[in-house]
């Protein structure tokens, strides 16, 4: 059985034709050569497009001169309103500075202080899902969501989804996705930066009322770190840390745009990724019960304490193939700031590179069996071998995302918890197709069915 995949476009099409598909879905939009070719170009009346599949290519803009291949503002454009200059659209000696702060919240011995959190949000969606394991179908994207909100909202604020601000924050931002639209004219057209950008009504109030609330809570915050009575999570770390260049610390409207990126992000990519994996460990009972029996072995009865997650390895590698199959983030771009030479093609100044974890992931010259879901493979030398130069859900280089490390724990630990305590099964009437919009997610949800185990 292979897992879902859209459909590729099957032809050549105008750009009018090429847009329209584009807004239904990014990854159909695409031909199927993509998952062969090492390189391909894209030309429209305002720039060229460059994919690049070649992992030296990839490592060359992602590892050797990221300085040279800035993040594309043009794509960020539609996220503006809420994400304002945080560490997800900046680029050069500001983005620098960011990172200088924020790294150290998330280096190893702080996943180790987060973990309980973590713990605590999983026994929450563990019981949560109590009511629901009657074997009816459930749409189980929106569990996740709710899953993995409440891990940012823990290890962050140390506030549960239930407090109040939270939950007006988790609504607020679900509102906010259905306004934002997936085609944006600026990333298609540059605009010079003088020219406003129209953003709609819904999207603009939304993302106002998210912000609002995230600075009510960076300001309570800020008077506690001031009082001394702090609880120790990862807003007070990163409000906390000194660039140790400048000696320089967030602001309040700072610290509101990383959180914004934060929940963004991490709870965004998580939910995608956690419902996935819950999809194809239904599609293939087998490994379900592997996880469910290694998770059984490793913590009994009790609750995960930290040490477990070494052990978790079965559960680790199926995190890690649907990674692979359903990157949350199926494509990033960068821009050229000088003139390239890539595969033998002029790349000129301001032209859009474009990195696909979705085809790196599945390029045939590259995987055994790309399309297969297959957890063993990394104990292969094709596996080994291809995590290492043909696999990048986070991204890579200095770029990479700064909570690779933090999802690399709450997805194994949520996913063991969960088939732990429940068995789920797909529901045949309601099969999930992948769609890409901000990212991989079921065009009509992914249903499942529950059941105690």
């Amino acid at each position: 059985m292979i897992p879902p995949k859209p459909p590729s476009r099957v032809a050549r099409v105008s750009l009018w034709r090429y847009l329209h598909l584009f807004r239904d879905d990014i990854l159909s939009a695409q031909p199927a050569r993509l998952y062969r070719a090492w390189m391909a170009e894209f030309r429209t009346p305002f720039f060229r497009s460059y994919l690049c599949n070649d992992p030296a290519l990839v490592d060359l803009v992602l590892k050797e001169r990221p300085d040279d291949f800035p993040k594309s503002t043009r794509v960020s454009e539609g996220l503006r309103p809420l994400l304002g200059q945080s560490v997800f659209v900046t680029n050069g000696e500001t983005w620098k500075r960011q990172r200088r702060i924020i790294d150290p919240a998330f280096e190893g011995g702080r996943l180790r202080d987060t973990f309980p959190a973590m713990v605590a949000a999983g026994e929450g969606a563990v019981a949560r899902l109590g009511p629901l394991a009657d074997g009816a179908p459930v749409e189980i994207e929106a569990q996740t969501s709710h899953a993995a909100a409440d891990v940012i909202f823990r290890t962050l604020f140390s506030l549960p989804i239930e407090n109040e601000t939270a939950a007006r924050v988790f609504e607020e931002f679900k509102a906010h996705q259905r306004t934002q639209p997936v085609l944006n004219l600026a990333a298609f057209v540059p605009l010079p930066c003088w020219v406003p950008r129209f953003h709609r009504r819904a999207t603009v109030a939304t993302a106002r009322r998210i912000r609002a609330l995230i600075e009510d809570l960076t300001a309570a915050r800020m008077a506690s770190i001031a009082a001394g009575c702090a609880p120790d999570d990862l807003a007070t770390k990163i409000m906390t840390t000194a660039d140790p260049d400048t000696g320089e610390r967030f602001t309040t409207p700072e610290m509101v745009d990383q959180v914004a990126i934060f929940f963004l992000a991490g709870h965004e990519t998580s939910a995608s990724a956690l419902a996935w994996a819950l999809y194809l460990l239904a599609l293939f009972p087998d490994w379900q019960e592997k996880v469910a029996a290694e998770a059984a072995a490793v913590m009994g009865d009790r609750a995960p304490e930290f040490g477990d997650m070494g052990r978790l390895r079965v559960a680790r590698d199926v995190f890690r193939e649907t990674l692979r199959l359903y990157p949350p983030v199926p494509m990033m771009v960068r821009e050229a700031a000088c003139p390239e030479r890539f595969r033998n093609r002029e790349v000129s100044p301001g032209a859009q590179v474009v990195l696909s974890p979705w085809h790196l992931h599945r390029h045939e010259r590259l995987w055994e069996r790309p399309d297969d879901f297959d957890p063993a493979r990394y104990g292969t030398e094709n596996g080994r071998t291809c995590l290492r130069t043909a696999y990048m859900p986070f991204s890579a280089g200095p770029r990479v995302c700064t909570g690779a490390g933090f999802a690399m724990i709450e997805g194994p630990l949520l996913l063991a918890m969960l088939v732990r305590a429940w068995r789920f099964e797909t529901v045949a009437e309601r099969p999930a197709m992948p769609v890409a919009h901000l990212t991989v997610r079921g065009r009509n949800g992914i249903w499942l069915s529950i059941s105690p185990r």
